[in-house]
């Protein structure tokens, strides 16, 4: 009989480890360093403790959903495949020339974002497909034979194949990636008519680029890791967790990973959403704050919204253009590299600054004691008193604090700070780096900040929640139960989910609604067949489409009402995309002709309820643990503040700050003034001074 549910999400610092008990309700956790040279090793390590600890057998897990940071950061690092592009003659420099845009027009020294395919590794061929799908110049087969040769000499491992109007007409690309995999059967090939089958040649082929990029290593992890689980007697199936918030099989990802480079914040919206849903919150920002970045999510209404194109390793944090283009639908969020590993030093000013740098897991911050030397956020949370060293990381950690210590007091002496003030300017530091972020990212939706709730989660997010809902005007903070590991949790939450696009170019008012009907049939049937390989069956379908006005450059994507479609539904479809025009630009759409320029479908089936209870309740009698100084600069220093076991606490207990919350996965900090309670579904809600009063 099988039981047990089992999420893993792997960040840059920490993997996190979730089994859930789907008949008592239970949840046992496990948080441990992640192995950046196999990351494997600690998913399995944690896996091994987490069976241990009760006694499981394997065999009684009835499903495994996993979520990885692996692949973006692969990409930001450019620790990827030796890549090569193959396109159209006379297009090979189209990667580099892009938009022809730069992202700071004042900024002389500016520079472009790192191509991951270098120039000589980029091969043209004969062949052009025109607009509307017509053969021009039918594809020069022979020539394969040659490049399959250089590719080969070149050592590559993966290939791009990116040719013109290929959206339109998938021949010409097909017929070449067969002839290269007949040729080099260990080469990695991504078409960009199965990747990203868009209108858009620079888009299109960025994405490519990256899938292929990552491809290999995808391929080969994916594998390791199904190996290793059927050697430990695990045989449930093997779901992961797409950017998109939904899960899919494991041949799906093989086939496109660059749907997973947003997988790990997606679980943790997921999660903060449906915390938000348990508590009756309209309005949620996301906080999810780990070791190597920290993650914000607009959450209004229900579920997070979704993006269908966003940029992978930006030059600059703040800069549209400034990093490479990726059209895959993904959760809309921004992700700061600030978390507890962000190093902290003083530039060439002598000004504090913090991250974007990390320590990761290897060396890690000073207090862990695995060699790093050079002080971090985390160092300074220690040295604050917000984080204790009995216990942390469930005892997976032996934390040093002398070598921190001394670590930030060398720091202090060359910026001429106390050691306390040094280890607040850092503490602070990041805050402020991941306020002016949220403040950018929420000005651009035209919301206000104080019209939210944030719920903190990830290892680091409740430390620094408190101080950041300060700095935004936030007035409620929401920390759940096992905070610190609120993203493998949300893995639990998602649905099955297939997106799929397809190139359809026509006018409203000269629509051939039988042709559209159709394609939107094909979508749907080949999205099925995908959610059947996942092990769902019903499903629920939504259709959009990418429209704009006659003349307009781009495109906005428009949810539409369900189908079948006919003569009768143009004025539905125009509509529907009025109010999606007046909802984006808060202004009515002109009086001009409407086009769709692509067509796209989402089916979604809901996963059985795995977690019912995301919060959980307390079951001990007595919260306080102790106290211990703790550093407030509102209160002028150090404070002995009471530290709380969050398992202790019981429904509808109160309190007043100045506290520290702790739990094996992450300490929730609550400053003078603020007074927090448990709530009905188990969550910390935290009410900061101005409310409470």
């Amino acid at each position: 009989m099988t039981r047990y549910a089992l999420g893993i999400d792997i960040g840059g610092t920490f993997t996190d480890v979730v089994l859930f008990d789907t008949e008592q309700g239970r949840r046992l956790t496990r948080k441990t360093l992640t192995t950046p040279g196999d990351p494997a090793v600690a998913v399995m390590q944690a896996v091994d403790q987490v069976l241990a600890e009760e006694s499981i057998p394997p065999g009684e897990i009835e499903r495994v959903v996993h979520a990885t940071t692996l692949f973006t950061n692969a990409l930001i690092e450019h620790k990827g495949a030796r890549t090569a592009l193959l396109t159209t003659a006379g297009f090979r420099d189209s990667l580099e020339i892009g938009r022809e845009r730069k992202y700071d027009l004042y900024d002389l020294a500016a520079k472009k974002p790192r191509q991951l395919v270098p120039r000589d590794l980029r091969w043209e061929v004969d062949e052009r497909m025109l607009a509307d799908g017509a053969v021009h110049r039918a594809l020069d087969v022979a020539a394969l034979d040659d490049i399959a040769s250089r590719l080969d000499g070149a050592g590559v491992t993966s290939l791009a194949i990116v040719f013109l109007h290929s959206y339109r007409n998938d021949s010409h690309e097909r017929a070449a990636g067969e002839r290269i995999a007949e040729l080099l059967p260990d080469l990695a090939v991504s078409l960009s008519s199965d990747v990203a089958p868009e209108i858009r040649e620079f888009e299109r082929a960025s994405t490519t680029v990256a899938n292929a990029y990552i491809k290999p290593l995808a391929r080969d992890y994916l594998n390791a890791l199904s190996e290793r689980l059927g050697a430990r007697d695990i045989t449930a199936p093997l779901l992961l967790m797409l950017s998109s918030g939904g899960l899919t099989h494991v041949g799906e990802v093989r086939r496109s990973p660059v749907q997973m480079l947003e997988s790990g914040p997606a679980a943790g919206a997921l999660a903060a959403a449906d915390i938000g849903r348990a508590e009756g919150l309209e309005h949620v920002l996301a906080f999810d704050m780990g070791g190597t970045t920290a993650k914000l999510c607009l959450i209004d209404g229900d579920e997070p919204e979704i993006a269908y194109r966003f940029e992978a390793a930006r030059e600059k944090r703040f800069a549209e253009g400034s990093g490479l283009p990726i059209r895959i639908s993904a959760v809309e969020l921004i992700e700061i590299g600030a978390g507890g590993g962000s190093i902290a030093r003083l530039d060439g000013l002598g000004l504090l600054k913090a991250g974007p740098d990390s320590a990761g897991a290897v060396p890690g911050p000073v207090a862990y004691g695995r060699g790093g030397t050079a002080p971090t956020v985390t160092d300074a949370d220690f040295a604050l008193g917000y984080l204790g060293a009995e216990g942390f990381a469930g005892g997976a950690i032996e934390v040093d604090l002398a070598s921190c210590r001394a670590a930030l007091d060398a720091l202090a002496g060359q910026a001429g700070l106390t050691p306390e003030q040094l280890a607040w300017g850092v503490h602070d530091l990041v805050n402020e780096n991941m306020a002016s972020a949220a403040r950018v990212h929420i000005a651009e939706k035209g919301r206000d900040p104080r019209n939210y709730t944030l719920v903190a989660t990830g290892g680091a997010g409740p430390v620094h929640a408190y101080y950041l809902a300060k700095k935004l005007g936030i007035r409620r903070v929401v920390c759940p139960r096992n905070a610190g590991v609120a993203s493998a949790l949300g893995l639990l939450l998602a649905p099955a989910r297939v997106d799929r696009t397809a190139a359809f170019a026509a006018e409203l008012d000269d629509m051939d609604w039988a042709k559209l009907e159709a394609a939107y049939q094909g979508l749907e049937a080949e999205a099925r067949q995908v959610i059947a390989d996942t092990g769902k069956s019903d499903a629920r379908v939504q259709r959009l489409a990418d429209m704009r006005n006659i003349g307009q450059g781009f495109e906005l994507v428009v949810n539409l009402p369900t189908g079948p479609y006919s003569h009768d539904s143009g004025a539905n479809l125009a509509e529907a995309y009025a109010r999606a025009y007046q909802t984006h630009f808060t202004r009515p759409p002109p009086n001009v002709p409407v086009a769709i320029a692509a067509i796209r479908v989402r089916l979604t089936a809901p996963v059985e309820a795995a977690v019912n209870d995301l919060a959980g309740r307390g079951v001990q009698s007595s919260a306080r643990s102790g106290r211990r100084e703790v550093y407030f600069p509102e209160a002028d220093g150090w404070v002995e503040a009471a530290v709380l076991d969050r398992a202790a606490m019981t429904i509808g207990d109160e309190f007043s700050g100045p506290a520290v919350v702790e739990e094996p996965e992450s300490t929730m900090v609550i400053g003078p003034g603020g007074r927090f309670h448990v709530s009905a579904n188990g969550n910390l809600i935290i009410e900061l001074p101005e409310a409470a009063s």
